[in-house]
């Protein structure tokens, strides 16, 4: 069947401030009204490495009509963080996770990485992907979630 998000489906807790690459806070409410990729990742992960060049791809496919990919690093200080970002040419924001595990928490329990949530316009978690999960995935899911699928 086609995904939709269950009427069930539990709001995201997004009342959290974290520092960019450029040590900038950023809130995730800021991006309440649109729909959320939100991956926990780690520069360590081998997942990580295959998903995030779909993240950037999604992005600049999907971020004209509402779309927006947030990486939020679990453990990596800032020194890992910006090589990395760059050798990716990670395009969307990077979140300093490191310290935040209240983060981790409110989404959690975390028991791997990567994992992803899809959170729609209304900001409820529609779905959660832990480990490496296949781009149609996460893109049939953006699609449904843009086209109002809550």
């Amino acid at each position: 069947p086609p995904f939709a998000c269950s009427p069930a489906a539990k709001p995201a807790n997004l009342n959290f401030t974290l520092k960019n690459l450029d040590n900038v806070d950023v809130k995730l409410s800021a991006f309440r009204g649109k729909v959320i990729l939100l991956n926990f990742w780690a520069t360590w992960c081998g997942p990580c490495k295959v998903e995030i060049p779909w993240f950037v791809d999604l992005q600049a496919r999907y971020g004209k009509q509402g779309l927006q990919v947030l990486g939020i690093s679990v453990d990596d200080p800032l020194t890992a963080l910006k090589p990395y970002a760059a050798q990716f040419k990670m395009t969307y924001p990077v979140l300093q996770g490191l310290g935040h595990e209240e983060v981790q928490e409110a989404f959690g329990p975390l028991v791997g990485f990567p994992t992803t949530f899809m959170i729609s316009r209304e900001g409820r978690i529609c779905g959660q992907h832990m480990g490496l999960t296949g781009k149609n995935v996460f893109e049939a899911e953006i699609k449904t979630l843009l086209e109002g699928g809550r």
